[in-house]
């Protein structure tokens, strides 16, 4: 016999009824199956992160092996992080020994024959995810070049008459940087860029000592 475990995933906005009836279909399905369920974890939170409690404990108990198999209602209740990060945590399961099984979507079934076939598609959306965001980051990186701006994000903007008055009063750099709430480096480049001027050549001194001869 399996063992296996129950991971679910309501909103904070769902009802607790939504919780129940997704509880009560994966244990008809672990009985179904002749599979003893030995824990429930249940999120009550949204899934577009990881860092939900019941799924971080559900991953450690998998690493160490406590269950065979998980049982999700859908895979939007088991996260809605997007295809990469689906495949991700399916093939964090896999690493671990450790099946999946999705309630509504049969196909979603590494105990089954659809496994590879589900794999390969996900693995497919998680690559072309992967080349749309490198595509919005070179997208916006040109944006802001053409811009004037360097690396995509504007400089802050801050008063450098005011900091240059603030110095000629004897503040010190860490009270203008306080003052201003503009890093001390920046406030110190963009004073010296102001204040930089071309160095002028020194002349050679005009020598009019009499030549001796």
């Amino acid at each position: 016999m399996n063992r296996c475990a129950i991971y679910a995933r309501v909103s904070t906005k769902d009802k607790g009824q939504d919780t129940e009836n997704q509880l009560r279909q994966l244990r008809t399905l672990a009985k179904n199956q002749e599979w003893d369920v030995i824990a429930e974890f249940i999120d009550h939170e949204t899934g577009k992160h990881s860092n939900r409690v019941q799924l971080q404990a559900m991953f450690d108990a998998a690493r160490h092996r406590e269950f065979d198999v998980l049982l999700f209602w859908s895979l939007d209740r088991f996260t809605r992080e997007g295809a990469l990060a689906t495949l991700q945590h399916l093939n964090l399961l896999s690493s671990y020994g450790v099946g999946f099984r999705s309630y509504t979507e049969q196909y979603l079934d590494s105990c089954g024959l659809f496994k590879d076939a589900i794999i390969a598609i996900l693995g497919t959306l998680a690559k072309q995810e992967r080349i749309r965001i490198s595509e919005r980051t070179r997208a916006g990186l040109e944006r802001a070049r053409a811009q004037g701006r360097i690396g995509g994000r504007p400089g802050k903007v801050w008063d450098r008459q005011r900091a240059a008055e603030l110095r000629k009063q004897g503040m010190s750099w860490r009270a203008i940087s306080r003052e201003l709430n503009v890093a001390q480096s920046s406030i110190r480049k963009g004073l010296k860029a102001v204040h930089k001027t071309p160095s002028a050549k020194r002349k050679r001194p005009v020598d009019n000592a009499p030549l001796r001869g």
